[in-house]
């Protein structure tokens, strides 16, 4: 049974050259050890904000179904992101 699929991509210039660069800086080996490492970031990502969305935005959509009044309005969060980086 295979364990692994070989892929061919094009990048973007830019891009390429940053793989280069990662490559000649000896930080990988192989442009496959490079993409193997940034799919697994990406993974790890997504993962990540999935857990958030159960975890963090469930539970305060459900602890504002139960009490609405506890709720903050949008224009009250938005003026005071706006004061944070004001203050910035």
């Amino acid at each position: 049974m295979q364990t692994t699929q070989q892929f061919s991509i094009t990048l973007p210039l830019e891009m390429a050259e940053a793989v280069a660069a990662k490559i000649e800086s000896g930080r990988y080996a192989t442009v496959s050890d490079m993409v193997r490492d940034g799919v697994r970031a990406l993974l790890e990502r997504d993962e990540a904000v999935e857990r958030w969305l159960r975890e963090d935005v469930m539970a305060g959509h459900a602890e504002y179904l139960a009490d609405p009044s506890k709720a903050v309005p949008a224009e009250a969060i938005l003026g005071r992101i706006k004061a944070r980086r004001a203050a910035q």
